[in-house]
């Protein structure tokens, strides 16, 4: 039987990593293999264009920016999500090529559908079962970032702008296929995120997966 995608995309701030680890928790506890992955990263390859898209200390231009994620995303598929969902597993991927369309696509102007284009080469036309799109208001995306420990990476650093942009982008994407993407309200409290979140995958015949 062939396993499950199921994507996580947002905005940064809007909660992306601790609703994949609770989701996690609570479909293995259900009876589910699940493998938790992120992008861009997964695979050596990737992780280390990771570092490069990420570093605030490099000049990417946009074009390159968009096939740097396009080329991890190419390794990530081939060398692991397409062998694990032939095994049978669960995979819960923290952003995927949602994230490029709104981001790379609206985010830095250079088209949707070019963008599209790209990483419909680079997966093979691999396409998430299900993505749990989490909204936020950019602005209190931002708060939560300001509220991190760490320094904020190259792409966190962008104007105001940019972000809303990117959430616009989202909102079109979730319009366009209302089957596949289930928009969560980010901003209540986690465990009700994680309800939210449940109930977006419940006709999925995950139990036991």
């Amino acid at each position: 039987m062939r396993g499950r995608l199921i994507t996580i995309e947002g905005l940064d701030g809007a909660g992306k990593s601790t609703l994949a680890t609770s989701l996690a928790a609570a479909l293995e506890a259900r009876g589910c293999r699940v493998e938790l992955l992120r992008e861009p990263g997964g695979v050596e390859v990737s992780e280390r264009i990771r570092a490069l898209v990420k570093d605030p200390g490099l000049a990417v231009s946009p074009r390159a920016e968009a096939l740097l994620y396009a080329a991890a995303r190419a390794q990530l598929v081939e060398e692991l999500l397409v062998p694990a969902l032939a095994s049978g597993a669960l995979l819960l991927l923290d952003r995927f090529v949602d994230s490029s369309l709104a981001y790379q696509g609206a985010g830095r102007a250079l088209g949707v559908e070019e963008i599209r284009v790209i990483n419909r080469f680079a997966t093979g036309g691999l396409q998430p079962d299900r993505t749990l799109l989490l909204r936020i208001v950019p602005a209190r995306g931002r708060a939560r970032q300001a509220g991190r420990a760490q320094a904020p990476d190259r792409l966190e650093q962008e104007h105001d702008g940019f972000f809303e942009q990117v959430a616009a982008a989202y909102e079109a994407l979730a319009r366009a296929e209302p089957e596949r993407m289930r928009t969560i309200d980010a901003e209540q409290p986690p465990e009700h995120v994680l309800r939210d979140a449940l109930a977006a995958l419940g006709d999925l015949g995950l139990d036991g997966l």
